[in-house]
């Protein structure tokens, strides 16, 4: 998916290109600073997801969205939460409220890519069948790594480590991060640093979970949804 951010501040910018490069079908080509820019830019190249901030100098992120005859996904954002209404009377796919997080951002890209999906702009390809799997960041690498394979989920300040069958992956984010990411149909918090996979439970004991061999503690106050 073809993306380009506009925002006239910098920081912003690098923040937007450093949570697109976690996310695999995003491809972020450009951003701007200045908003004509980008509007030129809109003109002359395919673009399937935009991502703009609402207020910018001589032009707003709403005045150029409006401006376009052909309008590819648009995700607005900016730190004033007053603008959703008006972004969303322009179909705007998402709004995201400054500062953002990753899972967030996330969603909003998934969001955009079931959307390009339904206007056909695949239609030569099989439907899609929903992820089980999600790409995670291990040093310099994107490593894919498949639901079905996840024994659980440890976390150690701002890293989590993917404890897989027969090897570990560690990755720089948080578990609260992870939990929105991950299908709940399919795992389950049992710690504040601690996520499992339903179907791999072994035995749940008073304090702790037993799965693929290992005893995971189990926190009281999470009990109840497990239990569920």
């Amino acid at each position: 998916m073809i993306a380009i951010a506009i925002d006239d501040e910098p920081i912003a910018l690098n923040v937007i290109r450093a949570l697109a490069a976690k996310v695999p079908f995003i491809e972020l080509k450009a951003c701007f600073t200045n908003a004509f820019q980008g509007l030129e830019y809109l003109q002359q190249e395919p673009v399937d997801l935009l991502f703009i901030d609402i207020n910018m100098p001589d032009i707003s992120g709403l005045e150029l969205v409006s401006s376009l005859a052909r309008k590819p996904l648009v995700v607005f954002t900016t730190a004033y939460a007053e603008h959703a209404v008006t972004g969303f009377e322009l179909d705007a796919l998402d709004y995201l409220l400054k500062p953002f997080s990753l899972p967030r951002f996330v969603k909003a890209c998934n969001k955009a890519h079931e959307q390009l999906q339904l206007r056909g702009a695949h239609s030569a390809a099989p439907p899609t069948a929903p992820k089980d799997y999600l790409f995670v960041k291990t040093g310099y690498e994107q490593v894919r790594v498949r639901h079905a394979d996840i024994l659980y989920l440890e976390a150690a300040g701002n890293y989590v480590t993917f404890v897989l069958e027969g090897k570990s992956v560690l990755t720089r984010m948080t578990i609260n991060e992870l939990a929105e990411l991950l299908p709940a149909e399919r795992f389950v918090r049992v710690h504040r640093s601690f996520i499992v996979a339903r179907n791999r439970i072994d035995r749940i004991e008073r304090h702790q979970v037993s799965i693929g061999g290992k005893c995971v503690p189990l926190g009281a106050s999470y009990l109840p949804q497990l239990r569920e």
